[in-house]
């Protein structure tokens, strides 16, 4: 969509995922993972050398395996635009990658080099991985046992766009209700239980608590999108409450710390314009392509369950999914 710059072309002959992209996503989660683990060293820094709990081992394993598929793709995009490897040297940007090579400063130089590029789009993509497809999972989970949520999203979507094309991102702006379903998902199941920690630059007085210079912040993400001094029956998922007017644009970040999709404030993520584009495209493309429903022999209510490692489904959504598009407009295997 935005970033084509992630296809590896080597799936298996079935269209699922072949070793490359299996060793990649997991190589992106395990970094995530880390981001949110507890280690001593970040409380008592001068342990760090002795990597107590094996993070900082396991962190640049993980990396390393991401450079190994980001940084050839990177290099040889940087010689298409720059040097025309090709014979030939692109005219028009394809994605956000593109943009990032072709950024000029006021000299109209080149901005960003190849050794800046790559860490940027690293973070763009870690910061990407994991959000969008727990949340759009958890959506789905949530619709299928309020089928009338999911009926009001899929009528939506076939007025919006219709059963002769797949929806676009152009589109996004007039799918107001599938905005809200993802808004929603978003605010009743984090990614995480809390943000990354942030630091307090200067002595602060947030709603009556003094914290002092150099303090760990850490916000609750379930304890702001579930609170219910804030969301009527907090744990209800229902869409119409983000839907304030007919002519209102439905927005998924929360300025006003209501819920945390990805993070916020001047520190935030710099993915979460991204990763909201793709939670919304992903959660659309399903409904829209397919008819999804409970499987047979399995309870008609869809078990929502949380981990009690993390904030994912307890057990990963399995659903009969059978197209409602007709067979044409589905997208050929390679």
């Amino acid at each position: 969509m935005m970033f084509n710059m992630l296809y590896f072309g080597l799936g298996r002959d079935d269209g699922g995922p072949g070793f490359e992209e299996v060793e990649h996503v997991e190589a992106l989660f395990s970094v995530v993972s880390l981001e949110y683990s507890f280690a001593v060293a970040d409380y008592l820094t001068w342990l760090r050398w002795l990597d107590l709990d094996g993070h900082e081992k396991e962190m640049k394993k993980a990396i390393g395996v991401v450079n190994k598929y980001h940084e050839p793709l990177i290099d040889e995009r940087v010689r298409k635009w720059r040097w025309g490897s090709d014979g030939r040297v692109k005219k028009e940007p394809e994605d956000l990658l593109d943009l990032m090579i072709l950024v000029e400063d006021a000299d109209g130089k080149p901005l960003l080099t190849s050794k800046e590029i790559k860490p940027l789009a690293a973070d763009l993509i870690i910061a990407t991985v994991d959000n969008p497809p727990n949340a759009a999972e958890w959506a789905i989970a949530e619709m299928l046992n309020r089928p009338h949520i999911l009926q009001i999203a899929v009528e939506e979507l076939d007025r919006v766009v219709g059963k002769e094309r797949l929806v676009q991102e152009s589109d996004l702006p007039q799918l107001n209700y599938i905005k809200a379903c993802a808004r929603e998902a978003f605010r009743i199941h984090p990614v995480a239980p809390f943000n990354l920690p942030h630091m307090s630059t200067s002595d602060a007085i947030v709603a009556g608590y003094f914290i002092p210079k150099g303090s760990q912040v850490i916000l609750s993400r379930t304890g702001l999108g579930r609170n219910p001094r804030v969301w009527h029956d907090p744990l209800l998922f229902k869409p119409e409450r983000h839907l304030t007017s007919e002519s209102a644009q439905v927005e998924l970040l929360e300025p006003d710390l209501r819920f945390i999709s990805f993070s916020t404030g001047r520190r935030g993520c710099m993915g979460a314009p991204l990763g909201s584009a793709m939670m919304v495209m992903l959660l659309a493309r399903l409904l829209q392509g397919f008819t999804s429903t409970a499987p047979e022999g399995k309870p008609p209510r869809i078990d929502l369950t949380e981990s009690t490692d993390d904030l994912f489904l307890a057990n990963p959504l399995h659903a009969h999914a059978s197209p409602r598009l007709p067979s044409h407009v589905y997208p050929s295997p390679p």
